[in-house]
């Protein structure tokens, strides 16, 4: 990586200036780089406001040569790409107005990444590959707490560029800008390196196996239906290990603490009991960072919100729910409530798990001189520290501030009740990269394969089995089911168990066991069609499909 391209764009006396030379009157960069390590400093010797920093190679492509570009959060499309494909951003159809265009951008990077029109540009966040055949050339970056890492590749140029987002941040001395390492050789050789170097250790399960109440009911939960689901899962017994009790439990999305008599009278600590007393582990979700427009929190501390710099008005952060705002994890008040509200669902109630959702909103607009990775990692590490040693189930996060940090962690979007999507998957090709689909949860679980056992465990969403309130063929719920199973570290159905007659049980239990598999490759063969090729039990099996339509080729 001796041979790179400066390139840097900052605010001085009012003028944007645009440079390429290491050394000027106004910084120095400093760095050490070899073959295999990249590490750049810059000294400024007055206040900067950087725009933009980084580093370009001139790297030809290669006939038949993909890369890999990771999506900006866990819910952002992942996966290979080849000169022919075009990396999709938010739909033509929602820029006709800027607020649109900001709901529908809001969960991913469209305001402040690119996505041009032509094929064969792309670009991911934090770590990246390029693939020929069975070699992976791997890019990472060894620190996220000075900004986000975006790696960008123009195959037409020949051009592979490093970035660091730095939005929002003035330099005024010393500021690490990169710390990158390259790694050479086989797809899981380069992540054992990787994640080893970036010093995350071994996730302390081997896998998860259980229940979540959200795709079957959604909001509309209560103690009965909680109780009843919880009863069924006892049929697979020797194979679930936990009960997660998803959103609608709460009164409002930022009232935890509230009791909630008409849906759950005996409180949550019940709750926790109940599902102990069967011999599982307990889960609980939470949007610790979020509260509901129309919630007490809101209403009571309008000064925990985020706000707009020009408007002073509170910015919303999630769209769900009518709209939420984001809390301020830099507030001591908002740091003291969190404290509370964990200590009680962990030490109260006696959770095991929780599930953090949404917690891209906390980074969405830098603020205090900190840039979106900073703010990211920063908020990562509060909430470990308030979790302590129990285990966290992160979801919405971008991923490489969720490294050591989390013990799981959702790979791709939510899955839906209908295989082949709603209207917002086709209005405009799909409003933006991490809309609810099934198709794209697929996709992600097997192209973040990588993550799972060394970031953490991962999650790949659940799969189904039941009859009802499911628009999914009986083919495509034992394709979803497969492809958890060989990708997935943790394993969940939102079906009531206790409805199952037995050759689903079976099947149920037969997806909760997971297999010693090695996977040898899995790749695009046309626009729709992957192909798996993996060894289980000393043979070499493939698994080709659609992705569009579900349906396994059969061999």
């Amino acid at each position: 990586m001796e041979n790179f391209n400066f390139f840097i764009e900052y605010v001085r006396d009012g003028r944007t200036l645009c440079e390429s030379a290491l050394n000027t009157e106004f910084y120095d960069v400093e760095y050490s780089a070899d073959s295999r390590f990249l590490e750049l400093s810059i000294r400024t010797k007055a206040p900067l406001e950087l725009k933009k920093i980084g580093v370009s190679f001139e790297k030809p492509h290669k006939d038949g040569e993909r890369f890999y570009a990771n999506g900006y959060q866990a819910w952002t499309t992942s996966r290979e790409y080849s000169a022919t494909d075009r990396q999709r951003g938010v739909t033509p159809l929602a820029c006709v107005h800027p607020k649109l265009k900001t709901l529908a951008a809001i969960s991913g990077d469209y305001l402040f990444c690119g996505y041009p029109k032509a094929c064969g540009i792309f670009h991911g966040f934090t770590y990246c590959y390029f693939r020929d055949g069975e070699n992976v050339e791997l890019f990472g970056s060894l620190d996220e707490r000075s900004g986000f890492t975006v790696f960008k590749r123009d195959m037409a140029k020949g051009v592979f560029s490093i970035e660091k987002d730095v939005e929002g941040l003035t330099v005024d001395g010393q500021y690490k800008i990169f710390e990158i390492m390259r790694a050479e050789g086989s797809y899981d050789g380069v992540f054992d390196g990787y994640f080893e170097r970036f010093g995350v250790a071994a996730p302390k399960l081997k896998s998860l196996s259980g229940y979540t109440s959200w795709y079957n009911y959604f909001q509309k939960i209560d103690e009965s239906i909680i109780l009843r689901d919880l009863e069924g899962l006892t049929r697979a017994k020797d194979k679930a290990e936990i009960f997660q009790i998803d959103d609608g439990y709460e009164t409002f999305v930022g009232d935890w603490l509230d009791k909630n008599p008409k849906k759950f009278p005996n409180g949550m600590g019940y709750i926790a009991q109940k599902i102990h007393g069967k011999g599982l582990l307990a889960g609980l979700w939470l949007a610790p960072l979020n509260a509901q427009r129309n919630s007490r929190l809101a209403a009571e501390h309008p000064d925990w919100l985020i706000k707009n710099d020009k408007t002073g008005k509170p910015i919303v952060g999630v769209i769900a729910w009518g709209g939420a705002y984001s809390l301020d994890v830099y507030n001591p008040e908002v740091r003291a409530y969190l404290k509370k509200v964990f200590d009680t669902v962990l030490g109260e109630w006696r959770f095991d798990m929780l599930k953090l959702d949404f917690l891209y909103s906390q980074c969405i607009h830098p603020r205090n001189n900190k840039t979106r990775g900073t703010i990211m990692c920063e908020t990562m590490e509060f909430l470990r520290e308030l979790a302590g040693d129990k285990l966290i189930l992160g979801c919405g996060v971008p991923l490489g501030a969720a490294f050591k940090y989390v013990d799981a962690c959702r790979t791709g979007c939510d899955a839906d009740l209908v295989y082949g999507g709603r209207y917002y998957n086709k209005i405009g090709g799909g409003i933006n990269s991490e809309i609810i689909s099934t198709q794209n949860s697929i996709n992600n679980t097997i192209f973040r394969r990588h993550l799972n056992g060394r970031a953490f465990l991962s999650d790949p969403d659940v799969f189904f089995l039941r009859d009802d309130n499911i628009k999914f063929s009986y083919e495509q719920k034992l394709l979803l089911a497969k492809i958890n199973n060989l990708f997935g570290g943790v394993l969940f159905v939102s079906d009531d168990v206790g409805k199952y007659n037995e050759s689903q049980l079976e099947l149920l239990k037969a997806a909760f066991t997971k297999r010693d598999v090695k996977i040898i490759s899995a790749e695009y063969k046309t626009k729709t069609q992957i192909e798996i090729v993996y060894e289980s039990d000393g043979k070499t099996e493939v698994l080709s499909f659609d992705i569009k339509i579900g349906v396994a080729d059969k061999r």
